[in-house]
C-alpha cells in the first residue's frame, strides 16, 4: 500500500469496507499526487483541499461506525468542470464563469455523493466543452497523460489525463460528439457514453432534442460498472432517464464471452484513412475476438455515417442559442476559436436544424438494422493516435502521412454518429504506436443494451492485459 495511485476502485474499495484503508489517507495522497503533477499535467482548474479531507473524515468514522455505504464510500473522484457542483467554482473553461460556483449539485454528482465518493477538485476542459482539444484561455492546455509533447484529447481532457496518470480511480466526464471517448483513446483509460437516458442529464436546456451525457470515466471497466451503477436511473429532469434506467453489471456475474457472439466491425467510413499503428491494433484486436470464438464480419459505411454535418449543425445552432449573445456582449473573454464556431452557426435556418433531426432518425434506424442481428459493432475510437500539442481545431491533422482538412470528420468519424443516435458506445485501452502513445478501440451496442455492451467489453480487457499499462509519471 506504499502506492495507492493506480489501484482500482474495486481494490480500494475492498480495502476501504475491510477497515485496512482509511478514507482519510486515500483523499490525502490523491491530493498530493494533484499538486505534484498539476504543473506537468495541468489537468485540474480547482481543487477541493481541505473540503475533500473533511469530506473523508466523515467518510471514515461513518465506516468505523459500521455504517457503510457500499463500493463508492470515501472514493475521491473529480468532475469535470462543466458539470455543477454545489459550492465549488465552475468555470466552464471559460473566462466569463471564472468565479462561477452553482448552488446546486449536477444529479450525477449528488448521486456519487449520496454513494459516499468524496470530491476532490474539478478537471479541465475547453470553453462549454467546445473542442476535441483541452485548451482554454482560462488555463490553457492540458498534456497527454504520455506525453507532454502531445495533445490530452477533448472536451473531458483534464478528466482522463486525471485518471491515466493516477489522480483517483474514478471521474465524471461529459460527451457530446465523443468528448468522453477521444481523451479516454489518447490517454489509455475506459471511456463510456452510455445510452440516452440511462444517466440523468439535470444541466441540458433542450432534454428532449439532447445529443449530451454525463459519463464516467476510468481506468478500467467495472470501475465505470460501479460508477454507472450509482449515477443511473430516472428522475424528474430529463425526460428520457424517467423510460430508461440500467441493469448493474455486478462483479459477481460470470463475464461473458465471446463465444457464439455475432460482431460488425468496419475501419473507418468510406474514403477516410486510417493510421497504420490503429489499423493494426484494430485488425489485431479482431483476430482476439475471432479466436475467442465470435463470428466477426465486416459492415460497409457510406454517406449514411458522414454525419459531421449533420452534428454541426445541431450542435453549434446549440451552442448560438446558448452562447451567441454572451459572446456578442464579452468577445475578449473568448477564444478566436470558440467565437467562430458561434458564427459558423449563424447561416443555418430553422429548416436546417430540423433536417438535420430527420437524419438523426435514419441514422438510428440504420445502426439498429445492423445491430439487429449482431450483439455490437465495432470500429477504432479514433483513426489516429494523439494529436500534436499545438494542434488548433481549424487547421489539418496528419494521418498515414497525408495532411486532411476537417479534425472531426477525419480523426473522429466514429463518435459523433452515436450521440445522435442515442446508442450505447464504449472506448477501451487497444495497444500502443511505436511512440508510446494509446491506442483505443470502440464497442457499440443496441440502445438501452448497456448491460450486455459492458460484459463484453468486461471480457475484452480479461483477454487483453498487456493494454492496461501506466504513463511515467
Amino acid at each position: 500500500m506504499s502506492d495507492l495511485s493506480y489501484l482500482s476502485t474495486v481494490e480500494l474499495a475492498g480495502l476501504i469496507e475491510g477497515k485496512r484503508l482509511s478514507p482519510v489517507e486515500l483523499t490525502r495522497a490523491v491530493l498530493d499526487r494533484a499538486e505534484r503533477l498539476q504543473p506537468s499535467l495541468n489537468c485540474f482548474i480547482t481543487l477541493c483541499g481541505e473540503a475533500a479531507l473533511d469530506a473523508a473524515r466523515a467518510a471514515e468514522q461513518e465506516i468505523m461506525a459500521g455504517r457503510y455505504l457500499g463500493p463508492l464510500h470515501g472514493i475521491p473522484y473529480a468532475v469535470k468542470d462543466l458539470v455543477d457542483t454545489a459550492g465549488v467554482r465552475t468555470t466552464y473553461g471559460t473566462v466569463a464563469y471564472k468565479d462561477h460556483v452553482p448552488t446546486q449539485d449536477a444529479v450525477a454528482v449528488a448521486r456519487l455523493r449520496q454513494a459516499g465518493a468524496i470530491l476532490v477538485g474539478k478537471t479541465t476542459t475547453p470553453e462549454f466543452g467546445s473542442q476535441c482539444i483541452t485548451r482554454s484561455p482560462l488555463f490553457g492546455d492540458t498534456r497527454n497523460a504520455w506525453s507532454a509533447a502531445h495533445s490530452s484529447g477533448g472536451s473531458s481532457g483534464g478528466a482522463a489525463v486525471a485518471v491515466a496518470a493516477g489522480i483517483g480511480s474514478i471521474g465524471i466526464a461529459t460527451d457530446g460528439g465523443g468528448s468522453t471517448r477521444i481523451p479516454a483513446a489518447v490517454n489509455g483509460v475506459v471511456g463510456l457514453k452510455q445510452s440516452l437516458g440511462v444517466v440523468p442529464h439535470s444541466q441540458a436546456q433542450d432534454a428532449f432534442g439532447n445529443q449530451t451525457y454525463v459519463t464516467p470515466i476510468s481506468r478500467n471497466v467495472m470501475d465505470t460498472v460501479l460508477m454507472l451503477d450509482a449515477m443511473a436511473g430516472g428522475d424528474a429532469c430529463d425526460p428520457w432517464s424517467r423510460a430508461r434506467g440500467t441493469a448493474p453489471v455486478r462483479d459477481e456475474e460470470t463475464v461473458t464471452s465471446f463465444h457464439g457472439r455475432r460482431i460488425r466491425f468496419c475501419l473507418a467510413p468510406r474514403g477516410k484513412l486510417v493510421e497504420p499503428s490503429v489499423r493494426q491494433a484494430f485488425m489485431a484486436a479482431l483476430k482476439t475476438m475471432a479466436a475467442a470464438g465470435a463470428q466477426v464480419e465486416p459492415f460497409e459505411a457510406g454517406e449514411e455515417f458522414d454525419v459531421e454535418p449533420i452534428w454541426r449543425t445541431v450542435n453549434h445552432t446549440v451552442w448560438r442559442s446558448r452562447f451567441g449573445k454572451l459572446v456578442q456582449e464579452r468577445p475578449s473573454d473568448f477564444s478566436a476559436t470558440f467565437i467562430r464556431q458561434i458564427e459558423s452557426a449563424q447561416h443555418f435556418t430553422a429548416a436546417d436544424y430540423q433536417e438535420a433531426m430527420f437524419s438523426r432518425t435514419r441514422l438510428f434506424r440504420h445502426v439498429e438494422n445492423l445491430l439487429a442481428d449482431a450483439d455490437m459493432l465495432v470500429t477504432p475510437t479514433l483513426l489516429r493516435p494523439a494529436l500534436p500539442l499545438e494542434q488548433d481545431l481549424y487547421s489539418p491533422i496528419e494521418i498515414d502521412g497525408q495532411r486532411v482538412e476537417g479534425i472531426r470528420s477525419n480523426w473522429f468519424p466514429w463518435t459523433m454518429p452515436f450521440n445522435m443516435t442515442g446508442n450505447p458506445a464504449i472506448s477501451l485501452p487497444n495497444g500502443f504506436d511505436d511512440a508510446g502513445l494509446p491506442i483505443g478501440i470502440q464497442f457499440i451496442g443496441s440502445l438501452g443494451q448497456d448491460k450486455e455492451l459492458l460484459k463484453l467489453a468486461l471480457a475484452f480487457e480479461a483477454l487483453t492485459p498487456q493494454h492496461y499499462r501506466q504513463p511515467i509519471a
